[in-house]
C-alpha cells in the first residue's frame, strides 16, 4: 500500500515574548488567526490525508477557528513542552495511519509556508531512508556568546543552516525518536534533533526565507508583508 502523508501541528504553547494576553497562535494577522493561516494550507494540499493539532486542554480560542469542527483534523490535548504535544499528536494519528506513512510537523506560527516549498519537500523525501526538514543556508556571520554577553567566537557559517518546518518523518521512526528522547531526558525542539539521536541524518531541503516563526510583536507586520508578496491575501479571501 502506498504510503500517506499526515501533518501534525503542535499549538499548545502560549507565546510569553509576544507579550499579547492571546496565544500568538491565535493574534489576528491579516484578518484571521495566524493558525488559519498556518494550518489552511495543510488541508487544501492534496497529498495530505488529515491532520492532528495538539493545543492546550484549557485552550478556548481554538473552538472559534475557521477549522476547528474540519473533518480531517483531529484534536489531541498537547503536553508542557513541544515535544511531548508532537508524542502525543502522532499516538493519536496512529489509529488511523500506518507506521510508514509521512508525517509533516510545521510550528502552529509559521503562516508565510510557500505551496511550492511543502511541493518541492514531499517531492524531495518519498526515497528518503530518514526524512529531512525545510531549511535555509545561514547567511549572516554567527557569534557565539559568552554568559556575560561577550563573544566567545565567531562560528564558521558555511555548514551552518536555519532549521525550518515542515519537518518531514515517517510516522513509527517519529515516535520512537521522541519516545527514546524522552527517556533520556532530552527534551528536544524540534523533530529533526530527536531523529539525530538515533544516530540518522536527515536530509536538509532548501526552502525561502520568508517562513518566519511568529515569536515576537514584529514579526506580525513582518508575515502580512509576506502574505501579501505570495498572493495569498487575495487568493484565500
Amino acid at each position: 500500500m502506498r504510503a500517506r502523508y499526515w501533518a501534525v501541528i503542535p499549538a499548545a504553547g502560549v507565546g510569553r515574548r509576544m507579550g499579547a494576553s492571546v496565544p500568538k497562535q491565535y493574534l489576528d494577522l491579516a484578518g484571521r488567526p495566524v493558525i488559519e493561516w498556518s494550518l489552511g494550507l495543510f488541508l487544501e494540499h492534496p497529498q495530505i490525508s488529515g491532520v492532528s493539532i495538539a493545543l492546550d486542554p484549557g485552550d478556548r480560542f481554538w473552538p472559534r477557528t475557521a477549522f476547528a469542527d474540519h473533518s480531517r483534523v483531529r484534536r489531541v490535548d498537547g503536553g508542557s513542552e513541544r515535544c511531548h504535544s508532537v508524542l502525543n499528536a502522532l499516538d493519536l494519528l496512529a489509529q488511523e495511519a500506518d507506521a510508514a506513512d509521512w508525517v509533516l510537523v510545521h510550528d502552529a506560527a509559521r503562516p508565510c509556508l510557500r505551496r511550492d516549498d511543502l511541493d518541492r519537500l514531499l517531492a524531495t523525501l518519498p526515497d528518503h531512508p530518514v526524512g529531512g526538514l525545510l531549511g535555509m543556508p545561514v547567511r549572516d556571520t554567527m557569534k557565539q556568546a559568552m554568559e556575560d554577553g561577550g563573544i566567545g567566537r565567531t562560528v564558521p557559517r558555511d555548514t551552518l543552516w536555519h532549521a525550518f518546518t515542515p519537518q518531514v518523518f515517517r510516522l513509527g521512526l517519529l515516535r520512537r525518536a521522541l519516545r527514546t528522547a524522552l527517556d533520556q531526558d532530552r527534551l528536544v525542539t524540534d523533530d529533526a534533533a530527536a531523529v539525530e539521536l538515533l544516530g540518522l541524518e536527515p536530509m536538509l531541503v532548501e526552502g525561502h526565507a520568508d517562513n518566519i516563526k511568529i515569536t515576537r510583536p514584529e514579526d506580525l507586520p513582518l508575515a502580512d508583508f509576506y502574505l501579501r508578496q505570495q498572493g495569498r491575501l487575495h487568493r484565500e479571501r
